[in-house]
């Protein structure tokens, strides 16, 4: 039996299981971190500081007490590591079994990485770690050309193949730059260290992706995850025979058809938000898949960073703004740091939005919040479209208290 939710009951249960917007949390501020990464499954790690970077942005949204030191305290204690999910990753670290089929497949040569093997210098870099303790890839001198995409020197590319192979792992950050140590000296003692059998593998990315995400198809479990569509299928298909998972028709007659847990569906009986805002990274757990937005929220959406700016429709690094249930907005911005200033480049209204007056009341609120994330006292709002809306948003801004 094909059960059926129409597009906001689907949006609903989306953004129930993201934890978007928040709801009150119990314990301390750094547990709550925890539980959001534990929860979500992973948070992508981004370069790109036009605000504060991604995977610190992905958690406030979900934790309002979040800390920027909070992912060093859980990487220092062991709770969390750095990995590749779909992307580079801070991970649970109770999920670190299912890390080592990729770790495996690289170290056995049946995985391509984006470098090739360089066995001496790798023999090297390994041995040095293990005599020195901890490294950073300035710890290795090179005074030739840098090379690759990333413009890296030998020693980088032998320090990030031993590590996506599972010899190295990161046990701390320093300024942002990674630290490499024998993973045997960063693992818990307790962790457990067996590979997963590939049937656990399939169920485990198929169950984690439903936690976290209330509903998906194969190709959205299996995204960006190698040789693993046809096995996801299969597996999905299994589970719902067996009653372990729901098979969801969204949107009617011509909707499409996604899978969930049980356990999810019960989200629907609870409320949902809908008057808190949220400015969301574009790295965000909710939006990184762009064809799913576009499917389930009507949001079609590009990060234009990597577009030369003649391309560029909404900005450098355009923020979707999620009210109502929905993407309503995208808000093009960069905090300058030294001045405490808060830049908005561009906002743009989707056509849809409804309710502008209350969405500016929402948006006014969450900007001061916004503000302060960023560590900016002022803010700089540049253009609106509509044209009209700028100045009724100012007007906000300057009678909401701080």
């Amino acid at each position: 039996m094909i059960e059926s939710l129409s597009l906001e009951q689907a949006r609903k249960l989306v953004l129930l299981s993201q934890g978007l917007p928040p709801v009150n949390q119990n314990g301390s501020a750094v547990s709550a971190t925890l539980s959001s990464i534990e929860h979500l499954g992973y948070i992508q790690i981004d370069t790109i500081s036009a605000i504060q970077r991604a995977h610190h942005h992905t958690l406030w949204n979900r934790n309002p007490r979040y800390k920027i030191s909070h992912l060093d305290e859980l990487v220092r204690d062991k709770h969390i590591f750095e990995y590749w999910s779909h992307a580079a990753s801070y991970l649970p670290m109770h999920d670190f079994r299912y890390s080592l089929p990729r770790k495996l497949a690289i170290a056995s040569g049946n995985q391509g990485h984006w470098w090739g093997r360089d066995e001496k210098l790798m023999d090297t870099v390994r041995q040095r770690i293990a005599a020195e303790g901890p490294l950073m890839a300035k710890d290795f001198e090179y005074t030739g050309k840098k090379m690759g995409a990333w413009e890296s020197k030998p020693a980088k590319r032998a320090l990030e193949y031993l590590f996506m192979q599972g010899e190295l792992m990161s046990p701390y950050r320093v300024n942002f730059h990674k630290v490499y140590d024998l993973a045997e000296r960063v693992l818990p003692a307790a962790i457990d260290t067996t590979p997963p059998t590939p049937e656990e593998h399939v169920r485990f990315l198929i169950i984690r992706y439903l936690q976290a995400n209330g509903l998906g198809q194969s190709s959205e479990i299996a995204y960006l995850r190698r040789n693993t569509k046809a096995t996801v299928s299969v597996t999905v298909e299994e589970m719902v025979s067996s009653g372990e998972l729901h098979q969801i028709n969204v949107g009617g007659d011509n909707g499409n058809i996604y899978y969930a847990l049980p356990a999810s569906l019960e989200l629907l009986s609870k409320p949902l938000a809908l008057n808190k805002l949220k400015i969301l990274s574009p790295f965000d757990n909710l939006l990184i898949q762009r064809k799913r937005m576009q499917a389930l929220f009507g949001f079609d959406y590009q990060l234009e960073c990597y577009l030369p700016e003649t391309k560029r429709q909404y900005g450098y690094f355009s923020l979707p703004v999620l009210w109502d249930g929905k993407l309503v907005a995208r808000m093009d911005c960069k905090a300058d740091r030294k001045k405490e200033l808060l830049h908005i480049h561009h906002l743009i209204l989707e056509s849809g939005l409804k309710k502008i007056n209350d969405f500016a009341r929402a948006l006014s609120i969450e900007l001061k919040s916004f503000m302060k994330f960023n560590d900016c006292e002022h803010l700089q709002l540049q253009r609106c479209s509509p044209v009209s809306f700028k100045s009724e948003l100012q007007e906000l801004l300057s009678n909401t208290p701080s």
